[in-house]
C-alpha cells in the first residue's frame, strides 16, 4: 500500500526557494484584486487564495473554456524568462502574490505514447497488456523509488514514495483505497496524458517531485429507451456514438460495432409498454445502455464546431445555463421539471431514485438538461418504423460547496422560475409525447460531470 502523507502542498525542498528563484513579493500591501485575460477580454476579480476557486472564477467569466480544460500561465516572474508558464495547484500558493494579471488558456489534452526509460525496453502493444519487462534496472535502493505528488480528484495533494515497479493501475487502487472511493472510472494523468494502467512508474520518465493527477471520467449512466406504440409492431433501434465515446453495458445484451459505438435492437413492441428483444427472448420494460469516454479517440477534425456542440469530455455547467438548488429540494425541483419535459410516474421516480445517492454527497447541486437537437449529435438515435414522436431528456450536474456559491448568483435565481421553461431549452412536443394514439418514444439518461 502507498504510504500517502496527508499534505496540501509539494514537500518544503521544492518551495523554500520561491523567493530566491521569483523575487520577493512587494512589501506593500497585497491588492485583494487581480486580473484574468482571455483574448482581448480582461476581467477584474477577488484574489482567490484557493486554486479551485480561481479555476472557478475564471470558468464563470470565459465560459466557453470547459473547467476541465482551462489553463492558469503568467509570464511575469523571473523564472519564465519571458514565456507563458502554466501554474500549477501545487505552486498556486507559492505565487499568488507575486500576480497581478493572470493568463487564461484552453489546454488541450493529447495523448502520446510515452517512451520507457531505456531503449532496451519492449513497447507494450494492444496485442500485448504485460508491463514492460522490469530487465536492465539498476541495482541501488536510491534508482529503485521516487517519490511523487499526487492530486487527488478533491484537489488535495498528498506526497508518497514508490517503487518505480509499482503498475499505474496498484497506484490508482491504493489511492482510491485512502480517500474511501472507487477506482472504477479513476485515471492517472501524467503530462497532460491518461497513463496506462498496465504500465508501471518506470515506464514513464518520472522524476522526483513530479505531480500524477487522478481524474474521475464522466459517464453517461443509465440512459434507457422506452417505447410506446398503439399496437404489437417489430422495431430495429440503433444507436450511434460519437468517436469520444464507447459503449460500456448494455441489456438486453446484443453484439456491438464499430469499437462500440454502435449497436442495434431489434424487438416487438406491445401495447402494455413492454418489450420482447428477439435474439434473447427477454421482456424488458425498456433498452438499457451506458457509455464511457473513449481515451484512444482520434483527435477531433480541425473544421470548426457548433457553438452548442455537446461532448462527454468537455461537458460543463455554468451560471448563465443552469439552476443551483440545496440538495434537500432537489428531488420535488427535479419531479416537476421532468413532468413538464414527458416523463410519466414510473420514469420520473426510476431517474430520481438512480441519482438520488449521487446527489446526496453534495451541499447544493447545479444541473441544466442538454438540447435534444445537441443530445442527439453525441448519441444518435435511429427507429424504424419512424416513431410519430421522439422525446429524449438528458441531465448534466455537478456537486457545488456552500463556499462557491457567490459564483452561481443567477443559476440560484434561475431555481425560482417555474420548470416549464426547460420545455423549451430542451424542445419537448408535450402534447404529442402524451397522445397514446401515436407511436411514442422516450428516452432519459445523465451525467454527473465531476469538474
Amino acid at each position: 500500500m502507498l504510504n500517502l502523507n496527508a499534505s496540501n502542498s509539494i514537500p518544503p525542498n521544492t518551495m523554500s526557494v520561491s523567493t530566491l528563484l521569483w523575487g520577493k513579493a512587494e512589501t506593500n500591501q497585497i491588492s485583494q484584486l487581480l486580473v484574468l485575460k482571455h483574448g482581448q477580454k480582461r476581467v477584474m476579480v477577488k484574489r482567490q487564495r484557493s486554486y479551485n476557486l480561481m479555476l472557478d472564477s475564471a470558468c464563470k467569466h470565459f465560459p466557453s473554456i470547459p473547467r476541465h480544460a482551462v489553463s492558469l500561465q503568467t509570464n511575469q516572474l523571473d523564472i519564465c524568462d519571458g514565456h507563458y508558464v502554466d501554474i500549477t495547484a501545487e505552486i498556486w500558493d507559492n505565487v499568488i502574490d507575486l500576480l497581478n494579471c493572470i493568463e487564461v488558456t484552453h489546454a488541450e489534452m493529447t495523448l502520446p505514447v510515452p517512451p520507457p526509460c531505456f531503449d532496451t525496453w519492449p513497447i507494450s502493444s494492444p496485442g500485448n497488456q504485460s508491463a514492460p519487462s522490469q530487465t536492465n534496472r539498476q541495482d541501488s535502493s536510491d534508482d529503485e523509488k521516487v517519490t511523487i505528488n499526487v492530486v487527488f480528484p478533491s484537489g488535495e495533494i498528498r506526497s508518497t514514495t514508490v517503487s518505480r515497479a509499482t503498475r499505474v493501475d496498484q497506484l490508482v487502487a491504493d489511492a482510491s483505497h485512502i480517500i474511501g472511493c472507487s477506482p472504477i472510472g479513476v485515471k492517472a494523468v501524467w503530462g497532460g496524458a491518461i497513463m496506462r494502467e498496465d504500465w508501471n512508474i518506470e515506464s514513464y520518465n518520472i522524476k522526483n517531485g513530479d505531480t500524477i493527477n487522478l481524474r474521475e471520467l464522466p459517464r453517461f449512466a443509465k440512459p434507457v429507451i422506452y417505447l410506446y406504440s398503439p399496437s404489437d409492431i417489430d422495431v430495429s433501434v440503433k444507436l450511434s456514438l460519437s468517436p469520444v465515446w464507447s459503449l460500456s453495458v448494455i441489456y438486453p445484451v446484443v453484439p456491438t460495432k464499430n469499437h462500440g459505438q454502435h449497436i442495434e435492437w431489434n424487438a416487438r413492441t406491445h401495447e402494455d409498454g413492454n418489450l420482447t428483444e428477439n435474439i434473447s427472448g427477454l421482456d424488458v420494460a425498456y433498452l438499457f445502455w451506458e457509455a464511457e469516454p473513449n481515451l484512444h479517440a482520434p483527435p477531433p477534425a480541425s473544421k470548426p464546431q457548433p457553438l452548442d456542440t455537446f461532448s462527454p469530455t468537455s461537458s460543463s455547467l455554468s451560471d448563465t445555463d443552469s439552476i443551483v438548488i440545496p440538495v434537500d429540494k432537489v428531488s420535488v425541483y427535479l419531479d416537476k421539471a421532468l413532468k413538464v419535459l414527458g416523463l410519466h410516474t414510473e420514469a420520473r421516480t426510476s431517474f430520481i431514485t438512480y441519482w438520488l445517492p449521487y446527489f446526496l454527497k453534495h451541499e447544493y447541486i447545479a444541473l441544466r438538461f442538454v438540447p435534444q437537437s445537441v443530445y442527439e449529435r453525441a448519441a444518435s438515435l435511429s427507429i424504424s418504423p419512424q416513431p410519430d414522436i421522439v422525446t429524449r431528456v438528458f441531465m448534466l450536474f455537478k456537486g457545488v460547496g456552500k463556499e462557491h456559491l457567490e459564483n452561481w448568483s443567477n443559476a440560484q435565481m434561475q431555481a425560482e422560475k417555474d420548470v416549464a421553461w426547460w420545455v423549451d431549452v430542451v424542445g419537448v412536443d408535450f402534447a404529442r409525447a402524451s397522445d397514446a394514439a401515436l407511436f411514442r418514444v422516450l428516452e432519459w439518461g445523465g451525467m454527473e460531470v465531476r469538474v
